[in-house]
C-alpha cells in the first residue's frame, strides 16, 4: 500500500481536515438518502476515539465559485450528528476569520462541518491560496472521498501537499479493493462491462483487454460490437460509427489473449416498456422491427461458467435494460451467481458505477459483493487505468 492510512498517524490532540463526500439528496430540507454520510461513520468515530477533531470539508451540488443558499451544507448538521452520535457544529465559511474562530471553539468531542468548498472559485481551480487557508485551520489532512480523488481541486489534491496526509476508512477499503482487483488480482480475473454506449468506455475497453482473462461484454454497447461483426441488430440502441473501433478492441483482446464473451442469444421487443410482449432469438436472427434489450439464457450460461471459473470479478454496467422487467433476467442471474461465488470464497467481486450498483441492489445482491464502489467518476477513471489526482497526492 502507497499511502498512508489513520493508523500510521498520531491524531491526539490534532485537528484532522477530514474531506468527504456528503453530497447527498435533500428533500424540503431533509436529507432522503444518508448512505453517503454513514459511509464516512467509521473515519469519524476513529478519530475521536483516538483523540483527534475532526473537521468536515466537502462540496455539494454545483454553485461554480458562487455562495448558493440552496447548496449549503448546513441542512446536513442534524443528520450528521445523528450518524456520528456526536455534537456537530456548522461554519458558514471554509476558510478565513470565520473557520478560525470555529476551530477555536471547538470541544473535545465535537465535530466541525465547514461550509460548501465549492462556494469558492478556487476550490474547483486548485488555487494554492484557498488550499493554504485551508491548511492553517488543521495539523493533518485525511481523505475520504474516493468519489472526488479524480478532481484536482484545492480540498483534493492541493491541500493533501501541505499537511501530514493519509487516506480515511472509506477511501482505504476503496483502495484496497481496487488494488485487489485489478493491481495484483487473484486470476482468473474476469470484467463484466455493460452500458448503453460503448463511446462512454472506449478507454475502459481499452485498459480492461489488456488486464483480465475475460471480458463479458452486455447492455447496449453489445450491440455495437454485433453490428461491428455483421449481424443485423434492427432498431436496437447501437452506435454503427463505432465498428471500427468495436473491431480494434477485440483484435487488441485477441492479442492480448483475453476472451470477449458478446451475446449468442438475445431477448427482442418491439416496444421499449416493462413487460412488452417479447421472445428470444440467436444474436444473427434479431427482427429488423425489434430491439435487443436483454442476453438470453444461453448467453447467461455462458457467463456463469466463465463466472465458475474466476477468481476476481470487477463489474460495471447492466447486461440489458434491468430498469424494465422482464429485461432484466440477465443482469439478476449473473449478479446472483457472483453473490452466491462470493459468499462460499470462491470469487473476490467489485462493482461500481450508478447503474451497477442500483442493478445489484434491485438483484437484492449488493451485501454478498465483496465491495460495492459508489463512487462514480473515480470507479470509471481508475478502472481506464488513468492516475487518480486525490490519490496521487497520499501517496508516500
Amino acid at each position: 500500500m502507497g499511502w498512508n492510512t489513520l493508523d500510521d498517524m498520531e491524531l491526539a490532540g490534532k485537528k484532522v481536515l477530514l474531506r468527504v463526500d456528503i453530497n447527498v439528496p435533500v428533500e424540503n430540507g431533509q436529507v432522503s438518502d444518508d448512505t453517503r454520510i454513514r459511509r464516512v461513520v467509521p473515519t469519524v468515530a476513529d478519530i475521536l476515539a483516538q483523540g483527534g477533531t475532526p473537521i468536515l470539508l466537502a462540496h455539494f451540488g454545483r454553485p461554480k465559485g458562487q455562495v448558493v443558499p440552496e447548496m449549503s451544507l448546513r441542512p446536513l448538521q442534524g443528520a450528521l450528528e445523528t450518524a456520528f452520535a456526536a455534537p456537530v457544529v456548522f461554519c458558514a465559511d471554509c476558510r478565513g476569520p470565520a473557520a478560525q474562530a470555529a476551530v477555536a471553539a471547538l470541544q473535545p468531542g465535537q465535530v466541525l462541518l465547514l461550509e460548501n468548498t465549492r462556494f469558492h472559485a478556487g476550490e474547483e481551480n486548485n488555487d494554492p491560496v484557498l488550499a493554504a487557508e485551508m491548511a492553517a485551520l488543521g495539523d493533518i489532512y485525511c481523505n475520504d472521498a474516493f468519489s472526488a480523488a479524480h478532481r484536482a481541486h484545492a480540498s483534493t489534491e492541493g491541500l493533501a501537499k501541505l499537511l501530514p496526509a493519509c487516506a480515511g476508512r472509506l477511501m482505504q477499503a476503496e483502495l484496497s479493493a481496487l488494488e485487489g482487483a485489478l493491481g495484483q488480482p487473484k486470476r482468473p480475473v474476469t470484467a463484466v462491462v455493460g452500458g448503453a454506449k460503448v463511446s462512454s468506455k472506449l478507454d475502459l475497453l481499452g485498459n480492461l483487454v489488456e488486464k483480465v482473462d475475460h471480458l463479458v461484454i452486455g447492455g447496449g454497447m453489445a450491440n455495437t460490437f454485433l453490428a461491428a461483426q455483421g449481424l443485423n441488430v434492427g432498431k436496437s440502441l447501437c452506435e454503427h460509427d463505432l465498428a471500427d473501433t468495436a473491431r480494434e478492441i477485440m483484435a487488441k483482446a485477441q492479442t492480448a489473449g483475453c476472451k470477449i464473451l458478446l451475446p449468442s442469444d438475445v431477448v427482442v421487443a418491439r416496444e421499449f416498456k416493462a413487460n412488452a410482449d417479447n421472445e428470444t432469438v440467436a444474436a444473427d436472427a434479431c427482427p429488423a422491427d425489434a430491439m435487443i434489450l436483454d442476453a438470453g439464457p444461453a448467453t447467461v450460461a455462458a457467463m456463469g461458467e466463465i463466472l465458475a471459473q474466476s477468481k476476481t470479478l470487477i463489474w460495471n454496467g447492466p447486461m440489458g435494460a434491468f430498469e424494465l422487467p422482464p429485461f432484466d433476467a440477465a443482469t439478476n442471474a449473473a449478479a446472483q451467481q457472483a453473490a452466491a461465488l462470493t459468499k462460499s470464497g470462491d470469487l473476490i467481486s467489485v462493482a461500481g458505477g450508478g447503474d451497477t450498483v442500483a442493478a445489484l441492489n434491485q438483484a437484492n445482491v449488493a451485501a454478498d459483493f465483496s465491495y460495492i464502489s459508489t463512487a462514480g467518476g473515480a470507479f470509471l477513471e481508475w478502472m481506464e487505468g488513468k492516475t487518480l489526482p486525490g490519490v496521487a497526492a497520499l501517496t508516500r
